[in-house]
């Protein structure tokens, strides 16, 4: 099976799960999405308070190397047991996901571009691109909705590690990417040209659509 690797990358809440999301509704099973968060290293050992001040936004905070193994596992044709993470307890869960090759493999995080170990596995690279304060706005809905935070630790969290990682790290690795897509999932001719890309891979036809 020939395999092609998308990365998406950009800001936290920048629209990247939406514009993956979209993907995996339009395609279903022929494409597979590895998670960078997912990578987060396990600390089963710290206590819960201690592990809420880690900083989650730091390259340092991912296993990287975990990542890249299981990226080249598929490359190789070979199935992983893909990791899973608990936002809620800031740890990663005891479940994984068996996942099977497939044509198109999506990598996607906000620091998948600043690693160059996976940005050399890359066939396509892709920044999402939203403003801060839409970002932000963004997070504060997921955060205490989807995974059950309070107002002040989203906000705690966003000045103390999100922004200045942000700024040190997410948003200089934009110079690596081959498409910037503004405005994330609702960007709708973006998202046509990447679905037309996806479907030209899909059938392996030497035309773009």
């Amino acid at each position: 099976m020939e395999i092609t690797i998308i990365g998406i990358a950009g800001g936290s809440a920048s629209g990247k799960t939406t514009v993956v999301r979209k993907l995996g509704e339009r395609f279903g099973s022929q494409i597979q999405v590895l998670g960078h968060d997912n990578y987060y290293r396990a600390h089963d050992g710290m206590p819960f308070a201690q592990r809420a001040q880690l900083n989650y936004d730091h390259p340092d905070a991912f296993e990287t190397e975990y990542m890249v193994s299981h990226i080249q596992e598929l490359k190789a044709g070979r199935a992983i047991e893909h990791p899973t993470y608990d936002y809620a307890v800031h740890n990663r869960a005891k479940e994984t996901v068996r996942m099977e090759p497939r044509p198109v493999i999506i990598v996607e995080g906000i620091l998948v571009l600043e690693d160059s170990r996976l940005r050399e596995l890359m066939d396509l690279r892709i920044f999402v691109d939203t403003d801060a304060e839409e970002r932000l706005a963004r997070r504060i809905l997921r955060d205490t909705k989807e995974r059950g935070r309070s107002l002040e630790s989203v906000l705690n969290q966003y000045s103390a590690t999100v922004k200045p990682m942000h700024e040190k790290f997410v948003e200089p690795s934009k110079k690596y990417a081959d498409l910037i897509v503004p405005r994330g999932g609702h960007n709708k001719p973006a998202l046509d040209i990447l679905e037309c890309y996806i479907e030209a891979l899909l059938r392996r036809s030497p035309y773009f659509c």
